[in-house]
């Protein structure tokens, strides 16, 4: 495999896409020894193959906002790699989503999938819209225009969208609402659906729930306990809450949680009720993370920067993509940290990445800690399927056994030296499922 002919021919194909190149990049760097070791994937040209997405749709959607004045939003799906299963990703709505952003996430999502051992393809889809600042109403009748077009390309078999940025609960139900109206059919066409028509318990806990799983094995590993370990987390939504509840209930203390207005720095620890009001915040739709700090008097408002410079055992960004960069990354080595893992899509630079892993800190990628989101996803898929549903302790129990899965795998690939690089175990074992899959499946 020539990984420099190949990126110089995708980047050819897709100017202006860095996010795009930036993960393709990623992953063809971690298994390029791999695939030298194992030549059929050349053969096929596998590597060729899997870095196009097998279709994209881009649609208008037009709604009326409340003034009655009609908006037009561009809408988006980009079914991306359908080898071991029906395609499968979140909608995520946002101002900065453009063909870039999805692309990048569907060709992650198809590694992530792959993980979980689940027979799940990678997909992801969104809009430019922005839910901050419109009324219920207004969300709505944009998620209902929005599923009048979506509707025609997905299905319980074809692809299953789920939630992602500014796509919770309430937008799943009104997607949900007005596919069910446009197919007459109830089918496990989304996830992260509603307890009393078809959700699977756990979904908005299970991302921040797989992350702090897969960091309890990461420092097991290297001898250590999470218990007693201070934990930094950005963002305050779905995964970041998880994450604090789990981060809790296994004896670590969170006392960082962040906006884009700043970060809050708890010493006293963020639990009980304060991981209570995470939640109250979301839902004031708001976006800013200062309010925590005026209901809490032990937690300190830093405006405009970002958690990574306070000292803490482990970092852990929830929010977006690139959102810790290389000179975060130093901070946090100065500051003693001993591991860091994305929960967030591919949250930390590439030059992030290299520094930790030159310090020899532990680093989980998100293809990997984040898995548990879709993972549950997965078995919401199959309580659909077969029409019933799992308690709470069944639902977790398998959670717990896939994360554990996922990790074992990036042992197995990445393990040398006396240092597991995670990057290039959950690569490795990723690809494996997907492009032995493609050969088998024959070039059609």
């Amino acid at each position: 495999m020539d990984v420099k002919k190949i990126l110089a021919d995708v980047e050819a194909k897709n100017p202006g896409q860095p996010l795009f190149l930036q993960a393709v990049t990623e992953v063809l760097e971690t298994i390029e020894e791999y695939v030298a070791k194992n030549p059929k994937y050349d053969d096929n040209k596998i590597i060729e193959r899997m870095v196009e997405p097998d279709r994209i749709f881009q649609f208008r959607v037009e709604w009326v906002d409340d003034k009655g004045e009609i908006q037009v939003n561009r809408g988006y799906r980009v079914q991306f790699n359908n080898a071991i299963g029906p395609y499968k990703g979140g909608i995520r709505f946002h101002p900065a989503v453009t063909v870039d952003t999805l692309k990048f996430l569907g060709f992650e999502q198809t590694f992530k999938n792959s993980l979980t051992t689940l027979p799940m393809g990678g997909g992801k889809g969104g809009s430019d819209f922005n839910p901050q600042g419109k009324s219920a109403n207004e969300v709505m009748r944009f998620c209902q225009a929005f599923m009048t077009e979506l509707f025609k390309y997905i299905g319980p078999d074809t692809d299953v969208p789920a939630g992602d940025i500014g796509v919770g609960g309430r937008e799943i139900g009104f997607m949900y609402g007005m596919y069910k109206k446009l197919a007459c059919e109830n089918t496990g066409v989304l996830t992260g659906k509603g307890r009393n028509w078809g959700g699977s318990i756990l979904r908005p806990e299970a991302t921040g729930f797989g992350g702090v799983y897969f960091v309890d094995h990461m420092l097991k590993k290297i001898g250590k306990d999470i218990k007693g370990k201070t934990v930094a987390l950005s963002g305050f939504g779905n995964v970041a809450w998880g994450a604090a509840l789990k981060a809790t209930e296994l004896g670590a203390k969170v006392v960082c949680i962040s906006g884009p207005d700043g970060y809050i720095y708890d010493e006293a620890g963020i639990a009980g009720e304060k991981i209570d009001y995470m939640n109250e915040l979301l839902q004031t739709r708001n976006n800013v993370v200062a309010p925590f700090a005026t209901k809490y008097p032990t937690a300190k408002f830093i405006a405009g920067q970002k958690p990574w410079e306070a000292k803490v055992d482990i970092a852990m960004p929830c929010a977006i993509q690139n959102e810790l960069n290389a000179e975060d990354a130093k901070k946090l080595i100065a500051n003693g940290v001993q591991l860091v893992c994305e929960v967030s899509n591919m949250g930390c630079t590439a030059d992030a990445i290299h520094e930790l892993q030159k310090a020899k800190i532990s680093f989980a990628p998100g293809k990997a800690a984040n898995a548990g989101g879709v993972a549950v996803s997965g078995l919401e898929m199959t309580q659909n399927a077969a029409h019933l549903g799992w308690t709470p302790e069944e639902v977790d129990a398998k959670l717990k056994q896939i994360m554990s899965d996922i990790h074992a795998s990036c042992v197995k690939y990445g393990e040398a030296n006396g240092y597991i690089n995670y990057v290039k175990g959950a690569n490795v074992a990723g690809f494996i499922k997907v492009a032995d899959s493609m050969i088998e499946l024959g070039v059609c």
